[in-house]
C-alpha cells in the first residue's frame, strides 16, 4: 500500500503522521533537528523576501521585531470570504498561498524523513469551519487548493473528532467494542462526535455507519484567551478611554470595533490601516487616558500582540492546576500585572462554556443515545485540560468515563489511521 501523510493543520499548532506498511507514525517536524512533534502554525516574512515557519518564524520575529510581518491563526481566515488577499512587501498572497507555505514545509520535513516523495494526504478539518454552509464550503475548498499548491495531488478530508476516535480505537484490545464521545478542543473550534469503535482490524472499513452524530462550535482556546484580554487586559489599551470628537464638546468611547479586533490576536495587524491610524491620532489628541491610547498604538506598531497573548495563555493554563495566577507582561513602558483566579476565569467565560455545553447536549441527543449508554469520553486538545471543561463531561457522563491521552497528537495520529478508509 502507498505511503500517505496525515496533516493536522491547526489554528495554533500543526503536526504530521505517516501511514506506511499498515502502521502510523507521528514524526517530529519542528525544533532543533526536528525535535518537536508540533509546529506552530505561524509565518514570518522579512524584508529580504525570506519566509520562515514554526519556531524559526518566532525566533526571526523576536530578532527582527516590527521589521518583518508575523502571521498567526491563519486557519481562522479560511472561512472569511471578505479576506481575499494580503500584500507583504509588495507581493500578493491569497489565504491559500499562506496555508500552502506551511503545508509545503511540513511536506518537505516528512519527505526528508522518508527519503522519498509523497503526494497523497489526509487533511483534518473541523466539523464546523463556519455555521454558514457557504463559508464552510469555501474554507474546505481553500484548504484543498492550498494542499495542491503545496504539491499534493491526492487529497482526502477527515473530520478531526473522527480522527481522534480512530486514535482512541488504536488503544483498544482486539475485539473490544465501545461507544465513545469524542471531544476535540483546538484553538479555533471545539468539535464532537459520538462513534462506535472496536479494537483490531475493524478500522479498515467504511466507518460512516459508525458515526452516530457530529457537531461543533466556534468556541475554543483562542476564544478563552480573547475573553481574558477583553475583561482583564484591554483596559491597558483604551477599552474604557474616552475622547472628544472634532467640533463637539461631548465625550465618546473608543470604538468597540477597535478593541474587539485587539482581543483577537491574529487580527491585530488589521489595525494598521491608514484609516485606523488616523482615527487613533485624533483620539489621542483629546482622550482622558493618553497613556492607554499610546499603548494601543505601540501594540499595533511594534506587533507585540503575539507575546502578550502568550502571557495570557500561560495564565489560563496555570489555572488548570492552581486557584489563582498573574497575567504578567512587560514591554516598553507597559507593565501589566493583573491577578486572575479560577472563579473569575469561569465567570467571565460563562457564555463560552454555555455554548460548548449546549453543543455537547445536541451531539448526544442527535446520537439517539442516553449519556448512560455512552461507554467512554475521550478528550483531546489543550483546552480539554481546563477543569471546568472536564466538569461538563463529568456531570453528564460520570468522571470515571473520562479519558485523555496524547492531547496534542491524537488527531494527527487518527488522520494516519484514516488512510485505509480512503485508499
Amino acid at each position: 500500500m502507498q505511503t500517505v501523510f496525515g496533516i493536522d493543520f491547526g489554528t495554533t499548532n500543526s503536526a504530521l503522521s505517516i501511514y506506511r506498511n499498515n502502521t502510523v507514525e507521528v514524526i517530529a517536524i519542528d525544533g532543533a533537528n526536528g525535535a518537536g512533534e508540533l509546529m506552530r502554525s505561524v509565518l514570518y516574512f522579512n524584508e529580504d523576501n525570506e519566509i520562515y515557519a514554526g519556531n524559526e518564524a518566532v525566533r526571526q520575529y523576536v530578532d527582527e521585531g516590527a521589521a518583518g510581518r508575523f502571521m498567526q491563526s491563519i486557519k481562522t481566515f479560511l472561512p472569511n470570504t471578505s479576506f481575499d488577499h494580503t500584500e507583504i512587501f509588495g507581493k500578493r498572497y491569497g489565504i491559500d498561498d499562506l496555508v500552502a507555505i506551511i503545508l509545503k514545509k511540513i511536506k518537505a520535513k516528512g519527505e526528508a524523513y522518508l527519503g522519498c516523495t509523497v503526494d497523497s494526504v489526509v487533511l483534518g478539518r473541523p466539523v464546523v469551519f463556519s455555521t454558514d454552509p457557504t463559508k464552510d464550503r469555501v474554507a474546505e475548498q481553500r484548504l484543498e487548493k492550498a494542499a495542491r499548491k503545496a504539491g499534493f495531488t491526492t487529497i482526502w478530508f477527515q473530520y478531526e473528532p473522527v480522527a481522534a476516535a480512530l486514535a482512541f480505537e488504536d488503544t483498544l484490545q482486539a475485539g473490544q467494542e465501545r461507544v465513545v464521545f469524542i471531544g476535540d478542543f483546538g484553538g479555533g473550534t471545539s468539535d464532537f462526535t459520538v462513534i462506535r469503535v472496536k479494537g483490531g482490524a475493524f478500522g479498515r472499513s467504511d466507518r460512516r455507519s459508525d458515526v452516530l452524530s457530529l457537531g461543533g462550535v466556534y468556541v475554543a482556546g483562542d476564544k478563552f484567551d480573547a475573553q481574558i484580554m477583553w475583561d482583564k487586559v484591554a483596559q491597558h489599551f483604551g477599552r474604557y478611554a474616552r475622547y472628544k470628537t472634532l467640533g463637539k464638546d461631548e465625550w465618546v468611547n473608543v470604538p468597540k470595533s477597535i478593541v474587539h479586533t485587539l482581543c483577537q490576536w491574529h487580527r491585530i495587524p488589521l489595525l494598521r490601516t491608514r484609516k485606523t491610524r488616523e482615527h487613533l491620532r485624533v483620539i489621542k489628541g483629546s482622550t482622558d487616558d493618553r497613556q492607554a491610547i499610546q499603548q494601543l498604538e505601540n501594540i499595533i506598531d511594534d506587533n507585540f500582540g503575539f507575546f502578550l497573548f502568550q502571557a495570557i495563555e500561560k495564565a489560563k493554563c496555570e489555572l488548570s492546576d492552581q486557584e489563582q495566577t498573574l497575567i504578567s507582561f512587560v514591554e516598553r513602558d507597559l507593565n501589566i500585572c493583573e491577578p486572575l483566579d479560577k472563579q473569575e476565569f469561569e465567570a467571565i467565560n460563562h457564555d463560552n462554556i454555555r455554548q460548548i455545553a449546549n453543543c455537547i447536549d445536541q451531539v448526544v441527543a442527535q446520537s439517539g443515545l442516553l449519556p448512560s449508554q455512552i461507554d467512554s469520553v475521550f478528550l483531546t486538545g489543550g483546552t480539554s485540560r481546563i477543569p471546568l471543561i472536564q466538569n461538563l463531561f463529568a456531570e453528564r457522563f460520570g468522571r470515571q468515563k473520562l479519558e485523555s491521552k496524547n492531547a496534542f497528537t491524537s488527531v494527527v495520529h487518527g488522520l494516519g489511521s484514516s488512510v485505509p478508509l480512503f485508499v
